[in-house]
């Protein structure tokens, strides 16, 4: 009779042991605690936080280091509230990473929504964004050799709205009969909007980011709706002193030139081909030339998108999405820069 592996008691050095297992496999999320300071973040969030005793006694609240590395696991899995409590429960990796054991409790989905809500509006994500961006711009990974300027859809819910609500709410109106139905009002999203890119239609935001051409870590952002052009947002993102900005065809135009003269700012722009206009010989090997450079930002659009190979989020209005696209961002920036460190990429 054949034999077969049977299951082992457990001993006293399991857990320690297929935890050194994960980390021997890559674990993304024990590199990431290698290279991240993770105080560096506690301030902002504790001043955003401070409330004042309404009396004695109360229920401690969570760290609010551990509660971001939370919000953390959110952005990097695309995990719903529901999620990020089940899988904070049964994943060791997550436990780990959040500084939990198996005899601690977990943060409920109600407690992450409240901390998450609470540095949402006091916009405390950009403030950690602009921080981890100094540390980035000290230790010289962010030099003005050339920055990438590109957008990315960032999908929603979609709305079933009728012809005449679609008209009240683009003309900046709420529709009166969900005024009278609070519960419906509030899952209604006012701000996203539908676009059209190709035969491809979305319903959303857009995430328009610069990119550092030498390290392809994010240094601005700006979120619109998606109906947004891309090149609209381009005098939020380029500063005087910035480097070669490079951009695809649809940021070519007179306005986009004028906004980089006004900086000073040399543009890069893809040159596109027009019905009845090819494009020369020495245009073709300039956009050759300008891709290769160009085509970095294409890089980290593949990771902000994840293996669904596209960015969406679940919540409703541009403040909370500006928000979760700011952290996005951010999360982005923190698996690039360990991926930096543990390459010794930029390195002299």
């Amino acid at each position: 009779m054949k034999s077969y592996i049977q299951p082992q008691a457990s001993g006293l050095f399991d857990y320690d042991n297929r935890l050194a297992e994960l980390t021997r496999q890559g674990d993304l999320l024990h590199r990431l605690d290698q290279v991240i300071d993770w105080d560096l973040f506690v301030s902002p969030m504790e001043t955003a936080l401070a409330t004042q005793p309404q009396g004695p006694g109360g229920r401690p609240a969570w760290p609010p280091k551990m509660m971001f590395k939370l919000l953390v696991l959110q952005r990097l899995y695309n995990l719903s509230d529901e999620q990020t409590e089940y899988q904070l429960l049964d994943r060791l990796s997550f436990q780990r990473f959040a500084g939990l054991t198996l005899a601690d409790k977990a943060p409920d989905q109600n407690t992450l929504y409240d901390f998450r809500e609470a540095l949402t509006q006091a916009a405390v994500f950009d403030q950690l964004f602009a921080l981890f961006g100094e540390q980035l711009a000290q230790q010289g990974l962010l030099p003005k050799e050339g920055h990438i300027v590109d957008a990315t859809f960032v999908e929603v819910p979609r709305q079933r709205n009728t012809r005449e609500e679609n008209a009240q709410i683009k003309a900046g109106q709420v529709p009166p009969a969900w005024e009278e139905r609070p519960q419906k009002r509030c899952h209604k999203d006012l701000d996203a909007r539908w676009t059209k890119k190709g035969e491809a239609v979305y319903y959303g935001y857009k995430d328009h980011v610069k990119v550092n051409a030498a390290s392809k870590l994010i240094e601005a952002a700006e979120v619109t709706n998606a109906a947004v052009h891309d090149s609209q947002a381009l005098e939020a993102l380029v500063e005087a002193g910035d480097g070669p900005t490079y951009a695809d065809s649809a940021y070519n135009g007179e306005p986009v030139a004028e906004c980089l003269a006004e900086k000073g700012v040399e543009g890069r722009i893809i040159e596109p081909a027009r019905r009845g206009r090819e494009l020369t010989a020495r245009q073709k090997r300039s956009n050759r030339t300008k891709s290769r450079v160009r085509a970095r930002g294409e890089h980290v659009f593949s990771v902000l998108s994840g293996q669904a190979g596209r960015v969406f989020l679940r919540y409703i209005g541009l403040v909370r999405n500006r928000a979760a696209v700011v952290l996005l961002n951010l999360v982005y920036n923190f698996v690039r820069y360990e991926q930096i460190e543990r390459l010794s990429l930029l390195k002299v």
